[in-house]
């Protein structure tokens, strides 16, 4: 039963099944946020059970066929997929957890991402490419901030809405690093201050042009190595699976050289 599971939970059917029953699952959530009559307010309540049933199913198929059943609770995606199932099989609806409940089959969404291996490298990616964003963020917060203060102190008197303390000024730098009507922003500050142009071209060359470049780069090559990682997994496994062959190729000829000579 073991090695029949495996199969079923390696078959890219099986694996196409589960995404669309995911995409279905999203389908009711967004179903449920309408004004609907109370016969298919029931009904999308009896599907919602339907989709929390099969991937009760599909974790316990998983766990089963698994070869090492502690190492199987070592991958973070196998974790976050059974407190997902377990805690959507809990009923809430009815108590003042419903929003929890509710909450937690939102992110049954996010299950897609266990499932498609290629999300899965999009997502550890990131994970792996935070420690060298960490260091960009601290120092876009330090440019932020430096810009926030210098912005307070001359434009404070100009429009105290916009650059009135300086987490309000640092607000109004981030709309400009998004160019949402910095244009407005910046000829209203020109009018008394003909040179501002000068501080927001720079703030918008550190910010927008050169750390953000540097964060799409960053992700970039992280994601390089994990496709290179992937591949070079893919390959050492192909390569075990053509020495097995090889091994079973070898003891077959030696069996048929042995019941040649015993015919002999």
């Amino acid at each position: 039963m073991k090695n029949t599971l495996k199969n079923i939970t390696e078959n890219k059917i099986f694996e196409w099944s589960v995404v669309s029953v995911i995409i279905l699952s999203a389908l009711l959530i967004g179903a449920k946020t309408y004004h609907l009559p109370p016969t298919l307010v029931h009904f999308l309540t009896y599907a919602d059970w339907a989709v929390t049933l099969f991937f009760l199913a599909e974790i316990t198929m998983r766990f089963i066929a698994c070869d090492d059943k502690k190492r199987f609770f070592k991958s973070g995606w196998n974790v976050f997929d059974t407190l997902i199932v377990v805690v959507s099989l809990i009923p809430i609806e009815d108590s003042e957890m419903a929003l929890i409940g509710r909450l937690v089959r939102v992110f049954r969404v996010l299950r897609m991402v266990s499932i498609v291996p290629e999300l899965r490298i999009l997502i550890n990616s990131l994970l792996k490419a935070m420690p060298q964003l960490s260091y960009v963020m601290l120092l876009m917060f330090i440019i932020f901030y430096i810009y926030g203060a210098v912005g307070s102190f001359f434009f404070n008197t100009i429009n105290p809405v916009l650059w009135g303390d300086i987490a309000t000024s640092m607000l109004t730098l981030f709309r400009v690093m998004t160019f949402e009507d910095w244009t407005d922003v910046m000829y209203e500050t020109m009018e008394t201050y003909p040179l501002s142009w000068s501080f927001y071209l720079s703030f918008i060359f550190f910010t927008a042009f050169a750390f953000l470049n540097m964060v799409i780069g960053i992700v970039v090559s992280v994601l390089e190595k994990e496709n290179a990682a992937h591949d070079r997994l893919l390959l050492e496994q192909n390569e075990e699976e053509l020495n097995q062959l090889d091994k079973i190729q070898q003891e077959l000829d030696e069996i048929k050289a042995l019941i040649r000579s015993g015919q002999r």
